[in-house]
């Protein structure tokens, strides 16, 4: 594995990039903890969001012909954080490419994506056990606001 700094681009994803995304958000969910993946139902979800400019944007991140990972940011509107907010739903780089600072390019884009689309703040989840994005996400200055993020299904859970 190449440990040596790689400059990632990063470019709006359409339906086209649907498979490649499919193949990323499998690898995703089959990281620990794993998450229940059902391609069909996540495709379609995919399908959805693409369709959608106002739910959010993906990215394919590259590094030079290569895609090597992913990024989704979902907006809201949250009078706490007064106006348009948005959450970095996920961010995946594919195992190989990790630990190049691929992760910190992510985040930089998605910061300054963000504010040119007039979000105010910017969330995100990690699992508990999850130290290196958690050190990544704790330098970036993403503060732990010792809440719980509690959700109740409206229809029937991902299997």
């Amino acid at each position: 594995m190449n440990k040596d700094p790689a400059t990632a681009t990063f470019h709006e994803a359409d339906a086209s990039h649907i498979p490649a995304l499919l193949r990323m958000m499998r690898g995703l969910a089959q990281q620990p903890p794993e998450l229940p993946f059902d391609e069909e139902e996540v495709g379609a979800a995919l399908v959805e969001f693409l369709a959608h400019p106002d739910y959010g944007r993906a990215w394919l991140i590259w590094v030079g012909r290569q895609i090597v990972g992913y990024v989704i940011l979902t907006l809201g509107y949250s009078f706490e954080y007064r106006g348009r907010d948005a959450f970095i739903d996920e961010l995946y780089i594919g195992p190989e490419f990790r630990r190049q600072r691929l992760g910190t390019q992510a985040m930089e884009f998605l910061e300054e994506r963000a504010r040119a689309m007039g979000v105010n703040a910017l969330h995100l989840e990690v699992d508990r056990e999850n130290e290196p994005a958690l050190k990544l996400y704790q330098k970036k200055q993403y503060a732990d606001h010792h809440r719980y993020l509690m959700t109740k299904w409206l229809r029937q859970q991902p299997r």
